[in-house]
């Protein structure tokens, strides 16, 4: 009777064995599917059956080389897979956190909101990257530092077309605007569409790298993107955006009233453009005197 239970528990013990490796084989191909992992994967593994036909054919020479450089190939894999390992090591921890959303995010994440609807109405170009778990200090040491509360009215300040800091990301940290005009990774997804710009594809490259969530408008539909974990929702609506953002930060973010547009008389226009922050008023006035301006008798 012994030698029967010990033998199911080791057979327990080898399926148990053989289930974990095949789910953490599992969870490596989902994480590198549709990444530039995949193709130096098929290469690595090409590599392993040539030093596999070299121990089994007796090749001397291929042999000797394989032994003088398989003790190094460890190393080449971290540095050749390092984005690919932090991800998953990321992914794991979030999986493995019962934490929700960091403590201190106040409810300054409906200005994001705000800020998106409006640079969607006004076709205006804009890429905003929310940190969570995983620190962003590199990107943001690439960009300008501001550290400042974060508000609709600074957002659409930064990304207003004639701006010096609207080119870029603006990163921000629970509640604060860590920087603005920060550089980010481009994804080199090869599935992404031809038609998404830089803009997009920094996003998604953050969201890949990172837990970051990224917001991104497009400067040529006002179409509204929200990127998180290496894909990408496009085409959102304001109340889609809110749902996307509360679900991913784990917290219930309060419906706001949208501004929303009023019929203007015709001497009313030069009044609604002095309205939205992404319009130049200096400007506009100056034009409007121009040609409201008549030459004296």
């Amino acid at each position: 009777m012994t030698p029967l239970i010990t033998s199911r528990a080791q057979g327990a013990w080898i399926a148990l064995d053989i289930l974990l490796v095949a789910l953490l084989i599992y969870q490596v191909l989902v994480m590198i599917r549709g990444t530039r992992a995949v193709p130096m994967l098929v290469g690595l593994v090409v590599v392993g059956i040539t030093f596999y036909l070299a121990r089994v054919g007796e090749l001397t020479t291929l042999n000797w080389v394989v032994s003088r450089v398989l003790p190094y190939v460890v190393f080449a894999l971290i540095v050749v897979f390092q984005s690919e390992i932090r991800h998953v090591l990321a992914d794991l921890g979030r999986r493995m956190s019962f934490l929700g959303a960091p403590a201190g995010v106040s409810d300054a994440y409906d200005d994001i909101v705000l800020a998106a609807n409006l640079f969607s109405q006004h076709q205006t170009g804009a890429l905003i990257v929310i940190e969570r778990e995983i620190g962003l200090r590199t990107h943001i040491e690439s960009g300008v530092p501001l550290d400042a509360r974060l508000s609709y009215d600074l957002l659409a300040t930064v990304f207003r077309p004639s701006a010096p800091l609207h080119d870029g990301a603006v990163i921000i940290q629970k509640d604060r605007i860590a920087a603005a005009a920060c550089f980010l990774p481009l994804s080199m997804n090869p599935l992404l569409s031809t038609q998404l710009g830089t803009r997009h594809r920094a996003g998604m490259g953050i969201t890949e790298e990172t837990d970051a969530i990224a917001v991104i408008c497009s400067e040529e539909t006002g179409a509204i993107s929200f990127a998180v974990g290496g894909r990408i929702e496009r085409d959102l609506t304001v109340d889609q955006l809110r749902e996307r953002l509360g679900s991913a930060l784990r917290r219930r973010i309060t419906s706001v009233v949208l501004p929303t547009t009023i019929a203007r008389s015709a001497e009313d226009d030069s009044d609604a453009a002095y309205d939205s922050p992404l319009l130049e008023p200096g400007s506009q006035r100056k034009s409007d005197m121009s040609s409201s301006s008549e030459p004296l008798p």
